[in-house]
């Protein structure tokens, strides 16, 4: 058996042992990811809620301003109004003046009800923005509890992620620029399995049959050969412990 060809499926093996094990490990960390996504989308669609009780509250203060504003300018209305009442000459414009102050009069008691109105708004409204605040500090603070404790659990998985990237990095710099490429490209075919073994004229990686003839060139192991139906490279592991393969 040709050594150099056999320590390269070896070496191919090996690496798609690894790559094997960063999957699993990726699809284990990438599934904690979405658990903390989920948790931030949470603590976001709160924050909004939130934001949208601020900003009623808000718009409600705004309406208050403008009522006492306008409360305001309607008793200076009145004032001046009253203060004319004693300077006027004649009856008509006394009338005239005088239904003035009473349209004044009416419209300030309308927005003295109405400002009731939207204190009452006002307060409820500062009621549910205390109450969400203090909420939304409680939801934060136990979600930033439960992702750090998601983290936890990962340590050990990033930690073993890192060892077999450098793995996979260092075997793919000593491999075989052509046969590396080659393992890619079977790889992708396969979903990420290039290499399979040969059990009982049968590709391990595939189920299906392979000729006699490939078996027992894949035994002899002086050339790689793959399988003719799903392109894997196939290798035969020699269940003799007295071979002295």
């Amino acid at each position: 058996m040709n050594q150099t060809l056999k320590q390269d499926i070896e070496t191919l093996v090996r690496l798609q042992e690894i790559e094997s094990e960063i999957y699993r490990l990726q699809s284990v960390i990438q599934k904690v990811e979405k658990e903390k996504i989920v948790l931030t989308a949470r603590l976001k669609e709160f924050e909004t809620a939130l934001s949208a009780y601020r900003l009623e509250l808000a718009e409600i203060q705004q309406k208050c301003d403008d009522a006492e504003q306008e409360i305001r300018t309607v008793d200076d209305r009145i004032i001046k109004s009253n203060e004319t009442l004693r300077m006027v000459k004649t009856n008509k414009e006394y009338q005239v003046l005088l239904r003035e102050v009473d349209d004044n009069k009416k419209r300030k008691d309308a927005l003295e009800n109405q400002l009731l109105e939207f204190y009452d708004q006002k307060e409820t409204a500062e009621i549910r923005v205390r109450e969400s605040e203090q909420q939304f500090l409680q939801l934060a603070e136990q979600i930033k509890s439960e992702q750090a404790e998601i983290d936890k659990k990962t340590v050990d998985d990033r930690e073993l992620l890192e060892e077999s990237l450098a793995q996979q990095k260092k075997i793919g710099q000593d491999l075989d620029p052509s046969l590396m490429t080659r393992f890619r490209k079977i790889s992708r075919m396969n979903q990420g399995q290039a290499v399979a073994q040969v059990r009982n004229e049968s590709c391990m990686g595939c189920f299906m049959n392979v000729p006699p003839q490939l078996c027992i060139e894949v035994q002899r192991g002086n050339q790689l050969i793959s399988c003719p139906q799903c392109s894997r490279i196939l290798y035969h592991v020699n269940d003799d412990p007295m071979s002295g393969e």
